[in-house]
């Protein structure tokens, strides 16, 4: 199913080679909805660290905001066949979306992450209280953020983007 996915999608066939592959999380349970609404989902050790990470980060008198948690390798497919029929090119958007089998929100534990009075998916989450705030607690929740500037991935840099580590 992968295969005939990046096939259709146009993802180059080495892609992936020096990037681990996520598999699709089958025990989720439900951490509330999203800023439009959704329901998110992640598994239940990532749900209960982000709970508490969240409920520390309130008694600091930040606000964390949950953007997106687990998705199927089937909606990261839609993601990317979205911008293909807005027509951005394979290459470009494989710079800011990994192609399907290669999102960690297949495991159902990374959080895209916001917070009130920054838009949400952008650059601007970094000039936040509630990054700086990740950047010096996140770690004791076994959060860290995945896309630095210049990561090994060559994937752009997002600062909203954390993953439950171990």
């Amino acid at each position: 199913m992968l295969r005939e996915l990046h096939t259709e999608l146009g993802i180059p066939d080495d892609y992936g080679i020096d990037r681990p592959v996520f598999y699709e999380a089958i025990d989720l349970v439900e951490v509330g909805p999203n800023l439009l609404g959704r329901m998110q989902k992640l598994t239940p050790l990532a749900a209960l660290r982000w709970q508490s990470m969240v409920a520390a980060a309130t008694e600091d008198r930040i606000t964390l905001l949950i953007v997106s948690g687990y998705r199927s390798i089937e909606y990261q497919g839609a993601l990317i066949r979205k911008k293909i029929n807005a027509g951005q090119v394979i290459e470009e958007i494989l710079r800011v979306n990994t192609a399907p089998g290669y999102s960690e929100h297949h495991s159902g534990q990374a959080i895209d992450i916001a917070t009130p009075g920054s838009r949400p998916l952008t650059e601007d989450f970094e000039s936040t209280d509630a990054f700086r705030w990740l950047e010096a607690e996140a770690g004791r929740f076994d959060f860290s953020m995945t896309y630095s500037r210049d990561n090994a991935w060559g994937i752009a840099y997002e600062p909203w983007h954390w993953s439950l580590q171990g």
